[in-house]
């Protein structure tokens, strides 16, 4: 059995094989990231199944490489970069160049032959791109609302007092037409109270009138048209975001109906569509050798670091795991622990133990992630069980 490693890269790979024995086989070749580049690396790598391919799997550089390795027949395993840095480290590697890397990825694989990484299907590939998709629409709109209140503490800084939330239709409606204090002049109490802010409710007249007074006694009333035009710009990009988000989120259930171990994950407590697919994006959970492994993976585990007389009574988290899974399932636990009734009882029971609340919700989301796999792994519905 023969090891390649693959350093990738933006425009060039490089990539060199060792034997069993870590012996170099093939010197670190580059090749480019075209059709010409690809061909060449299928001869260099030679028939499929006589060698093991490892490469990290650095940003998207590495999708189309492994697509037409994957079509050709090679077993591939994609590498953790973190891991192949300590490797570097424990080899006492004091140079890093692309061809020392592909090297280095290609011993790796010799030394720890890890397990080849399955070929997401068509399906998990189309909930990775439409996640990943959601969590920039959702990062831009979190910054429109930020510019947003600025403006608005700026030029009409009362106004946060009877519309509560900057990222509600309401406030959208009301600041595109009326976008700081001085836009409220002349403007009739019925006029505001008649405006629409989500195609079927009206501002009202209780809130047209305290908006009113309000901006009539505003301390923002100096501010230009500058002020103005941004606050509408801000206020027609939420719109869109809003009418972008509802659309995706429409996408992601109808794809997660179709996907198997996403539509499992549904039926779990406190696990809606858009945390089931941000699960089911990263591959499915039963092609982890143990429910532990799951768990290890994404990281709510203890990180204990105990050694001679110091004894701590209490571990944080280690800092090593997916930390977008683990903020994609913070919330879902807060809602799981209230009425899932097997992880409410386990959450009450670890609190009678005298365990503080945020540390009974970790240890819930590690219980959590059990079910996971077990529903993953087992293909069938989740259960609730109060025991």
């Amino acid at each position: 059995m023969r090891f390649a490693g693959i350093d990738i890269a933006s425009e060039t790979h490089v990539v060199a094989i060792v034997n069993a024995d870590s012996a170099v086989e093939l010197k670190a070749t580059p090749f480019a990231e075209d059709a010409a580049g690809n061909q060449k690396a299928l001869a260099l790598l030679g028939a499929p199944g006589e060698v093991l391919v490892a490469m990290e799997a650095t940003g998207h550089y590495w999708k189309n490489l492994f697509a037409v390795l994957a079509a050709a027949g090679h077993p591939i395993a994609l590498l953790n970069p973190l891991r192949t840095h300590r490797f570097a480290g424990e080899e006492l590697e004091r140079t890093k160049t692309d061809a020392i890397d592909a090297v280095g990825i290609a011993r790796f694989a010799a030394q720890k032959r890890p397990p080849v990484t399955p070929l997401p299907g068509a399906l998990t590939e189309e909930l990775r791109e439409l996640v990943r998709l959601r969590e920039r629409l959702l990062q831009d709109f979190g910054d429109r609302v930020r510019q947003l209140h600025r403006l608005v503490d700026l030029g009409f800084p009362e106004f946060t007092r009877y519309v509560r939330t900057l990222d509600s239709e309401l406030a959208s409606a009301i600041l595109r037409d009326y976008p700081t204090a001085a836009a409220f002049r002349g403007v009739s109490v019925r006029r505001l109270a008649a405006l629409r802010y989500d195609g079927r409710h009206h501002v009202g007249l209780e809130l047209a009138r305290s908006l009113i007074d309000a901006a009539r006694r505003s301390v923002g009333q100096h501010h230009s048209a500058a002020y103005r035009v941004q606050v509408r710009y801000a206020c027609d990009d939420l719109d869109v975001l809003r009418r972008r988000l509802r659309e995706l989120d429409r996408d992601i259930e109808n794809t997660l109906r179709e996907h198997e171990v996403g539509r499992l994950l549904t039926t779990i407590d406190g696990i809606g569509a858009n945390t089931a697919a941000v699960i089911a994006e990263v591959g499915d959970p039963a092609h982890f050798r143990s429910a532990a492994a799951l768990a290890a993976y994404v990281g709510p585990i203890p990180g204990l670091r105990q050694s001679g007389k110091r004894q701590p009574t209490r571990a944080p988290l280690a800092p090593i795991g997916n930390a977008r899974l683990r903020a994609a399932l913070w919330m879902p636990t807060l809602t799981a622990v209230r009425f899932n009734p097997w992880l409410r009882a386990h959450y009450q029971r670890l609190l009678a133990r005298g365990k503080l609340p945020k540390v009974a919700l970790v240890a819930c989301m590690h219980k959590l992630l059990l079910a996971i796999y077990s529903g993953a792994k087992h293909r069938r519905a989740f259960v609730a069980n109060a025991t």
